[in-house]
């Protein structure tokens, strides 16, 4: 069934990455949506069900809330070393763009794709209603993966057949670490340590790369109100599920 659901993963991954060349001015909701999506996933599914499966405290505070901090401040390293490469190529950037800086941040995203995949075949380890809830996460952050992947990759000088092959690469990340999960059973509690550092890195990317391209150059109400209505819909599919 993770594979399966990965397959969405994919097709969703492509879908962003032949928007990008197309999209007019309605990336902005698409994003919007995806952010409340994520968020709704973070705070109303995936970090109560790490604090379940994993309750140890670790000096007074739950071990899945350190992870989750952790995962919060992996993703913002990891964001700030790639910046600080690209800001050391020139202090202009956009008169100077080396092509493998775009590569490099290409890369990142296929790497974490990845992950993606782990995280839905984990939370189907979980149960199917977080499999679920975790999945439609991961299909709406995709589509934005393959849009930033191609968008990275030819923004930097590289030519269309490598932005191609990057944007394929990231589609095909979440399939790989979904089915690695086949092979293996994450314990409980390492399942719950697990699902902290992935919901604080998941955070990340909502609050700190999604919502404000999406409400960046188009501070529009219909932006912010597909926001809720994707939190929204996840405090749905939580209470359906539950």
């Amino acid at each position: 069934m993770a594979v399966f659901v990965a397959l969405g993963a994919f097709l969703m991954t492509l879908a962003g990455g032949w928007t990008a060349q197309r999209v007019t001015d309605r990336r902005h909701l698409v994003l919007g949506l995806a952010g409340g999506l994520m968020l709704g996933v973070v705070g109303l599914d995936l970090l109560p069900e790490a604090l379940r499966v994993a309750g140890d405290e670790v000096f007074g505070v739950p071990a899945a809330l350190l992870l989750f901090v952790a995962g919060f401040l992996l993703a913002h390293l990891v964001e700030r070393l790639l910046a600080a490469r690209r800001a050391g190529h020139g202090a202009d950037e956009h008169l100077h763009r080396a092509p493998e800086v775009g590569l490099t941040a290409a890369a990142a995203m296929v790497g974490h794709s990845a992950m993606d995949g782990v995280a839905i075949g984990a939370a189907f380890q979980v149960g199917g209603g977080m499999g679920a809830s975790v999945a439609l996460a991961v299909i709406a952050h995709d589509f934005a993966d393959g849009f930033n992947t191609y968008t990275l990759t030819s923004l930097y000088g590289n030519a269309r057949r490598k932005a191609v092959t990057m944007l394929v690469a990231d589609a095909a990340a979440p399939l790989v670490g979904a089915a690695s999960t086949l092979v293996f059973s994450i314990p409980e509690q390492l399942l719950g340590g697990y699902l902290g550092l992935f919901g604080g890195a998941l955070l990340y990317l909502a609050a700190a790369e999604i919502l404000p391209e999406a409400h960046h150059a188009h501070p529009a109400r219909t932006t912010l109100l597909c926001t809720v209505a994707g939190a929204g819909f996840i405090w749905l599919v939580v209470g359906l599920a539950g």
